[in-house]
C-alpha cells in the first residue's frame, strides 16, 4: 500500500538544519497493524506526516497504492489524502463549538456527496466507536475516552485505506487506552484498513503484527 524508499526529510532555518529522517526505507501492506516506536524526537511524527502526505520527503521516493506520490500538485494531494488517509492525534484536535456529529462530518464536506449519504455515514462511523447516542454533544460534555472515539469516527467516517495514528492513547488512562486500541484492532480485522500507530507503550504494541523502530530518524533492528 504505501512504500518509502531512501526517504530523507531535512528541516532548515537560517541558522540550523535538522535531519528528521535519514534513509528510511518502510513497506505497509494492504490490511497490515504496524507500530512505530522509539524516543522523543526520533521522527515518529515526522515519518506519519510524510505517509499521509502532509509533508514531502527532502529526499526519497513515495509510492501510494502503486502512485508515484513525487511531484503531485497540492489539490491533487488534498484531495488523495481526504480519500484516502485518517488521523487520530494524541489531543483530539476536536472543534469544541461543534456538535460529535459536525466534527465527525468534517471530512465528508469536501467531498461531492449528498446530505443524506453524509449522514448515514456518521451514523455508522459513530455506531462502530459506541457513541450513536452522543451525536448531538459538544466535545466539552465528553470524557477523554469517548472524544477520542469521536476522532477516531472523524478518521473513519470516509472509509480510508490507511489509518495514521500519533500517539492515540497518550493522553488516557490505561482503561481507556485499553478500550481504543480494542476499537482499532477491531477496525483492522473488519474494514480491512491498514494502521499505522506511534505508541511509546510496549504492552499496545505487542498487539500489532510489526514494529518499527526509529532511533535519530534513523531505523534500528
Amino acid at each position: 500500500m504505501v512504500q518509502l524508499e531512501n526517504v530523507d526529510k531535512v528541516y532548515q532555518t537560517d541558522r540550523i538544519e535538522t535531519l528528521a529522517l535519514s534513509n528510511v526505507n518502510i513497506t505497509i501492506e494492504d490490511g497490515e497493524f504496524v507500530a512505530v516506536m522509539g524516543p522523543s524526537g526520533c521522527g515518529k511524527s515526522t515519518l506519519l506526516n510524510i505517509m499521509g502526505l502532509l509533508d514531502a520527503p527532502s529526499k526519497g521516493q513515495i509510492q501510494f497504492d502503486n502512485n508515484e506520490i513525487n511531484g503531485w500538485s497540492d489539490r491533487k494531494l488534498a484531495r488523495f489524502r481526504n480519500e484516502t488517509v485518517g488521523f487520530i492525534f494524541q489531543s483530539f484536535h476536536l472543534i469544541n463549538d461543534l456538535t460529535v456529529f459536525d466534527n465527525v462530518e468534517i471530512p465528508l464536506l469536501y467531498r461531492r456527496m449528498s446530505a443524506s449519504e453524509r449522514k448515514k455515514r456518521i451514523a455508522e462511523a459513530l455506531e462502530r466507536v459506541s457513541l450513536i447516542s452522543r451525536m448531538k454533544h459538544r466535545p466539552s460534555q465528553l470524557s477523554g475516552g469517548q472524544q477520542q472515539r469521536v476522532a477516531i469516527a472523524r478518521a473513519i467516517v470516509g472509509n480510508p485505506k490507511l489509518l495514521l495514528a500519533d500517539e492515540p492513547t497518550g493522553n488516557l488512562d490505561s482503561q481507556m487506552g485499553e478500550d481504543i486500541m480494542s476499537i482499532l484492532l477491531d477496525l483492522n480485522k473488519n474494514s480491512g484498513a491498514s494502521i499505522v500507530m506511534v505508541t511509546h507503550d510496549s504492552r499496545l504494541a505487542e498487539n500489532t503484527e510489526r514494529v518499527i523502530h526509529l532511533f535519530d530518524g534513523r531505523q534500528v533492528s
